[in-house]
């Protein structure tokens, strides 16, 4: 199979969507990998490392879109790339349609075959493709959010840990998935006082038994919540429904009933975000003041740590790559049905029923 590795557009995104380790396992199974010239630069790979792995460079996006039979990357694609994929061609990348009817319509109408790494799910639920960079962005939330409490940034002025004393910074993360548990482990590490909620009770007993002393467990509803907020420094939103439009669980009235420089993270924006006054932000202006309140909302935090974050993703996504590539899409999802699980719009039709409520979209299930 042909396959293109194009350099990332999105804002700041700095990732790429594979490795130069990963580019030397496809060729070893006879596969010919195209990467866009100074793809991997800013990930830590020059295009010496690529051809040395077996890769060929070409000069332009439009000439890897062009060529290839299965683009791998890792944002969704965006306005500029729309008229570059071909009909039949196959996407695996993070799409995140549930928060973006543009991206979805015009997937529909590329005729491509998207296949999204955050709805790959195997039987046990768990996420694969979606936790490394859960993994990543939930202890970069919490980094960022220590950097916006400084009072320069806009925050309150509380050293996330405290001194002695003086007591730390409360830290409350709504979710206790991934991202919330990554982001408890950096906070508590940084000495802050943490609360994190969920409404799942076994994984609340099970994060009360393996996180530390200083994160208290806590059942999830909009009054315990409401609770929390008139002391509250640091809010995380790390809700996560797979496919699904994130639910808001701090609304624009809330946010009266906290303190002038109180931070609110959302690492559910990808999906829609988790509080209600959300907008995406970018590296390069993350943050927007509403009510005195600081939102940082950037819609690719992995990005600013792009070498340890394409590491990561290569070595969640690459056996996936070579089943698609050795096997072509669609005998890969017809011998794991995991994989088929990451189809979301197929030739033109929405085979992923979560994304077609959200838009009101005719539903086509998949039947391989």
């Amino acid at each position: 199979m042909i396959v293109g590795i194009p350099k990332e557009i999105k804002n700041n995104e700095n990732r790429v969507g594979m490795t130069p380790s990963g580019v030397s396992e496809l060729t070893k199974h006879g596969h010919t990998v195209y990467v866009q010239q100074s793809a991997g630069i800013n990930s830590g790979f020059s295009d010496e490392d690529y051809t040395s792995a077996g890769a060929q460079i070409l000069p332009t996006i439009e000439a890897v879109y062009e060529i290839a039979e299965m683009i791998v990357k890792v944002k969704e694609p965006i306005k500029p790339e729309y008229k570059l994929i071909k009909k039949g061609q196959l996407l695996f990348t993070y799409f995140h349609f549930a928060s973006d009817r543009e991206l979805t319509m015009a997937m529909i109408e590329s005729g491509a075959i998207c296949l999204a790494y955050e709805t790959v799910e195997k039987p046990d639920h768990s996420l694969p493709l979606l936790v490394p960079m859960s993994e990543v962005a939930g202890r970069m939330s919490i980094q960022e959010g220590a950097r916006f409490l400084e009072k320069p940034q806009g925050g309150k002025g509380k050293l996330l840990g405290g001194v002695p004393g003086v007591k730390p910074a409360k830290v409350l993360i709504l979710g206790g998935g991934i991202v919330g548990s990554n982001a408890a482990q950096m906070a508590a590490g940084m000495g802050a006082e943490v609360i994190i909620a969920d409404i799942n009770l076994p994984r609340l007993r099970y994060l009360s038994e393996t996180l530390p002393a200083n994160v208290k467990t806590l059942f999830s509803s909009s009054h315990q919540i409401e609770k929390e907020l008139a002391d509250v420094d640091l809010v995380i939103g790390s809700v996560l429904k797979p496919g699904d439009k994130a639910p808001h669980l701090i609304t624009k009235e809330m946010l009266k009933m906290m303190q002038p420089g109180t931070v609110l993270v959302d690492v559910a924006i990808d999906q829609g975000g988790c509080f209600e006054t959300s907008h995406p932000t970018t590296h390069s202006d993350p943050t927007y003041v509403v009510d005195n309140i600081v939102h940082y909302a950037v819609a690719n935090i992995p990005g600013a740590v792009p070498y340890t974050s394409t590491m990561a993703l290569t070595n969640a996504t690459l056996p996936y790559t070579i089943a698609l590539a050795n096997k072509g899409w669609k005998e890969a999802c017809a011998k794991d049905a995991s994989l088929a699980l990451g189809l979301n719009v197929v030739e033109g039709k929405v085979v992923y029923e979560a994304i077609a409520d959200v838009f009101g979209l005719p539903y086509t299930p998949y039947k391989g």
